[in-house]
């Protein structure tokens, strides 16, 4: 399998290969160069875009102000308890 790259640096990669690596479009890869025996090559990997966390706190923030000032008085309250 071979990637052709762009004159603006870009490439496509084949549907096969991000449905083995398990990424969709969006998705961040992580570029590593390592030493394999004794040979240098670059590996791809997904940074794990799956970022099931996010929006976790969303029922805390609602309802409640979102200016800095507010947020630094919320705090410093709750470190006081």
């Amino acid at each position: 399998m071979t990637i052709r790259m762009t004159s603006k640096r870009q490439a496509t990669f084949p549907a096969e290969l991000c449905e083995d690596m398990g990424i969709s479009p969006g998705d961040e890869l992580i570029v590593e160069h390592k030493l394999i025996k004794g040979e240098l090559v670059w590996v791809l990997k997904s940074a794990g875009n799956k970022l099931e966390w996010m929006g976790a706190l969303r029922k805390y923030a609602q309802n409640r102000s979102h200016d800095m000032d507010d947020i630094r008085r919320s705090v410093a309250h709750a470190g006081k308890k």
